[in-house]
């Protein structure tokens, strides 16, 4: 184990990307590959081991730039991994996730049948994500990767998705976004909530013990310690839909602005509705160290000022009482914005694709991702508020309104359309340095 204290975590073997907070502002690309000849999968692999950026290197020579590289298991099949081996990976990451749209509410428009080509297809092996903190850096950081599988006949490239973090952290709906991430054992880097216990190291990576005292590892040993499972989304946002909604329910300006913070859990700035009530805070809502810590069951068990059914309860319901454990179904999320900005105060599509590439990393698919996607996101179960969805990014049908609480009458929106569709997605794996190199020296 090259020296390392037993049970510590190997940041020098983790990708730089399960751990490390992205730049702000920061530019992204997705790149996604299709490997027709093992030997070149695997030439790929052993390149990548070269150019991907450990955790324990967070201010490298490049430094807020890095690679990272996920397979999913079609991907690791192509490069000849014993189907035993596979055997013992998540059964959810086996599936892939167009066979689990049914649980993720995938259905309507964001049924895989209307996903993006290639997206949720067998063609889907290898998954390469570059950060950077302009784009520049980023073109140069992807020219710098281009060696790795230029030359290489047998993997072809087959999907691209380029990104941005605007300056002011807002996504297409005006929400300063990414504010709330959990702190992992070990790592050395700070949550945002500082009333928040850090998390067992086994909750995101491969091979620790989780907060169960479970540990988590794909076989061979080699292959799964040290990696993470990852989930890439990309999610349409019908930013005109939204804005129409929110006009349409509220009594003036001011109004709109309470209903966008009531339907969210924070203003637009990311003043959390728990700190700032009455009123937008922009200076609170750019203050890393005040604006996400917060709870909700000792000043508002029930939901008068931060509802219930908004998004950042539902995301992560903190110490409030709800059915089963929170701590069970932390993720650490990263989202990058695609697409044009539709501009301030219209109110009709113009037709642009524009939305989310949003990533989850963790070590539990199925109670971490998959759970928050189906009990909290699209039910209301779990805070006894029966089969309510997520305001935001719920499978709505039209036919729910949204309740807010407030004394001394709730108030009832209209209900509510799907702002929110699916394009496509996977479920893949982060494999550890070592792991890395471990593919590239496969033989048949």
């Amino acid at each position: 184990m090259s020296g390392h204290t037993p049970g510590a975590l190997e940041l020098d073997d983790i990708q730089r990307g399960v751990l490390s907070p992205r730049p702000t502002p920061y530019a992204a690309t997705y790149l996604v590959f299709r490997i027709d000849d093992r030997e070149h999968g695997r030439e790929v692999m052993r390149r990548l081991a070269a150019v991907v950026t450990s955790a324990a290197d967070p201010a490298g020579a490049l430094g807020e730039t890095w690679v990272s590289v996920a397979v999913t298991c079609h991907g690791l099949r192509a490069l000849g991994v014993p189907e035993a081996s596979l055997a013992t990976f998540a059964w959810e990451f086996q599936q892939g996730m167009a066979a689990r749209a049914k649980t993720l509410s995938d259905v309507g428009d964001s049924d895989p049948r209307h996903w993006e080509a290639p997206l949720g297809s067998s063609d889907i092996h290898v998954v390469l994500a570059a950060v950077a903190p302009d784009a520049q850096r980023l073109q140069a950081a992807i020219e710098r990767a281009r060696p790795v599988y230029d030359e290489l006949p047998g993997v072809t490239a087959i999907w691209r998705q380029d990104c941005h973090a605007l300056p002011t952290e807002t996504e297409h709906f005006g929400y300063r976004d990414g504010i709330s991430q959990p702190a992992v054992e070990g790592s050395g880097i700070a949550g945002s909530n500082q009333l928040e216990t850090p998390l067992k190291a086994g909750e995101f990576v491969l091979g620790y013990p989780d907060e169960l005292g479970g540990v988590q590892t794909p076989q061979p040993h080699v292959l799964g310690r040290n990696g993470s499972y990852v989930t890439f989304r990309k999610l349409h946002q019908r930013v005109a839909v939204f804005r129409r909604y929110l006009r349409d329910n509220a009594h003036d300006p001011d109004d709109e602005e309470l209903l966008a913070a009531k339907i969210m859990g924070r203003w637009r700035s990311g003043a959390p509705l728990a700190l700032s009530p009455l009123r937008d805070d922009p200076a609170l809502g750019a203050d890393p160290a005040r604006r996400n810590t917060f709870g909700y069951e000792h000043d508002d068990p029930a939901g008068f000022v931060t509802p219930g059914g908004c998004h950042i309860r539902r995301a992560n319901p903190r110490d409030a009482a709800v059915a089963g454990d929170v701590r069970l179904h932390r993720m650490i999320r990263r989202g990058a914005v695609y697409g044009p900005p539709l501009p301030p105060g219209v109110l009709d599509d113009d037709g642009a694709d524009r939305g989310l590439m949003f990533t989850f990393i963790g070590a539990h698919l199925g109670r971490q991702f998959e759970f928050v996607q189906s009990e909290w996101m699209n039910n209301g179960v779990f805070f006894g508020a029966s089969d309510t969805r997520d305001p935001v990014l719920g499978a709505h049908d039209g036919t729910a309104g949204l309740i807010i609480p407030r004394r001394p009458l709730r108030r009832r929106l209209s209900p509510l359309s799907r702002f929110v569709t699916t394009r496509g997605g996977e479920y893949c794996f982060l494999p550890g340095l070592r792991a890395l190199r471990w593919l590239g020296d496969l033989t048949d």
